[in-house]
């Protein structure tokens, strides 16, 4: 199958600073004590008390300020380096210490490489695969992301290498060798595994809040995205080739497509079946007659709206009858990054429209 579509929730950060309360308190009672005695002081010597607090005023400042340079420490997310050496680790993937905050990173991964760059991390890569095609700023080369050379990593002089997969860790031990640490970051099979892989992602670039807000942003907006929309009883096919290769409900795109209550029509009583990605016929597409139709093969494969009603016997289909085909990005629609939530937009508007 020509993509490989990928995979919910938490913990916000924003709330009280933990020192807040406590300068609070302690500054409160010198302005009322203040201006209490503030009568007495014309030609008379001030009072014991107003002298202390008045010796207290410096020292009142110093935690004060203390207490904004700790408030931007935190929401700095780490970018000076602190937090250093850190340990990752990532679900289904071996854990990986890393000494220093990595300056010279290079990523195999699409959906990693548009992560780095919204969590603030893009000045430190220095180079990308041939599939991460967004941002476009990304240093991109014709490195593959399936089958990386060791040799043409090394030439780039990382000091942290990103991949999706490495079998029987054999990228890891060769880069070992040159003292360059390899992340492995697998495609997350749940909505939950892919905030968590944000978060991961700021963490191991010096970026740690922002890897968090990014997580716990993504997940509100696709959270009210799903809890705003109508209810519907309707079905679905989501097209990852011409060839009719689709999803299941058992997948990380099919999660999201629950959120909405929809039915997919390829689940057929074992969304598990084929890994979650079977090849159905087009008599079974027509028969089981979604209400919407998904098209993530629109830039490969030039499908739309059009082509779809020019196959036979699919001009009789609901979906097609009442204009429910709906392109998507085929990259959005195969990534898990934060762009995910354009693809949740698509289908709470299809919902909405329906």
């Amino acid at each position: 199958m020509a993509h490989q579509p990928t995979p919910r929730p938490g913990a916000h950060l924003r709330g009280p600073h933990p020192h807040g309360p406590r300068l609070r308190a302690l500054a409160a009672p010198p302005a009322p004590e203040l201006r209490a005695h503030a009568p007495r002081a014309a030609g008379r010597p001030a009072p014991h008390r107003l002298v202390r607090l008045l010796a207290l005023l410096p020292l009142l400042g110093v935690l004060a300020l203390a207490g904004c340079a700790q408030r931007a420490d935190d929401d700095s997310g780490g970018e000076a380096g602190a937090g250093f050496p850190v340990t990752i680790e990532p679900s289904g993937a071996p854990a990986v210490t890393l000494d220093e905050r990595p300056e010279r990173i290079v990523s195999l991964v699409p959906s990693v490489t548009e992560t780095l760059y919204e969590v603030g991390a893009g000045e430190q890569v220095v180079a990308v695969d041939e599939m991460s095609t967004h941002p476009s700023k990304a240093p991109r080369t014709e490195m593959s992301g399936i089958d990386p050379d060791p040799q043409q990593l090394a030439s780039h002089e990382p000091d942290l290498v990103i991949v999706g997969s490495d079998a029987e860790g054999k990228l890891a031990s060769a880069l070992k060798k040159t003292g360059v640490p390899t992340l492995v970051l697998p495609a997350p099979k749940t909505l939950r595994d892919a905030y968590a892989q944000f978060a991961l992602v700021g963490k191991a670039t010096g970026h740690a809040g922002e890897g968090r807000r990014l997580a716990d942003e993504t997940e509100q907006t696709i959270t009210d995205l799903a809890d705003s929309a109508p209810d519907k009883d309707l079905s679905y096919y989501h097209e990852v080739d011409p060839t009719y290769y689709t999803i299941t409900s058992a997948t990380f795109l099919g999660e999201v497509y629950e959120l909405f209550g929809l039915r997919n029509i390829a689940d057929q009583g074992d969304p598990n079946a084929m890994g979650g990605y079977p090849q159905l016929s087009a008599e079974k597409i027509v028969e089981a007659n979604p209400d919407l139709v998904f098209l993530a093969d629109t830039k490969c494969c030039g499908q739309n709206a059009d082509t779809v009603a020019k196959r036979p016997g699919w001009d009789t289909m609901t979906a097609v009858e009442k204009d429910r085909v709906h392109p998507l990005d085929d990259d959005i629609a195969s990534r898990w990054s934060p762009r995910l939530v354009e693809f949740v937009r698509v289908v709470a508007d299809a919902v909405a429209e329906a």
